[in-house]
């Protein structure tokens, strides 16, 4: 497999937020057509969401991957966590794709 997407993304997130956690999960796999690296779940948990609601937090991520966002990736699932809240989280899993093999 082919990793650019997903180590563009890594790279991303990891210089942007110093994260304390972050994974990345191709779910490309799940959904129904060319098996592209273009569904992806991504927790990310950095002291940078502290001063930020949730809504910040995901528009301070699409705004850091929006060549990806207009590009290879047709899905992003967004678990972002301060650390305080990462210590109780639970990521939940992904819902099976409506039109998957």
């Amino acid at each position: 497999m082919d990793n650019s997407v997903a180590d563009a993304i890594t790279d991303k997130v990891q210089r942007a937020f110093t994260p304390a956690h972050v994974a990345l999960v191709n779910e490309s796999h799940k959904h129904a057509g060319p098996r592209t690296d273009s569904h992806f779940k991504l927790v990310l948990v950095s002291a940078a969401f502290e001063a930020m609601n949730n809504v910040r937090r995901h528009q301070a991520v699409y705004r850091l991957l929006a060549a990806e966002l207009a590009g290879p990736i047709h899905a992003l699932a967004l678990h972002l966590y301060t650390p305080a809240e990462w210590e109780s989280a639970s990521v939940p899993e992904s819902p099976k794709c409506k039109h998957s093999d």
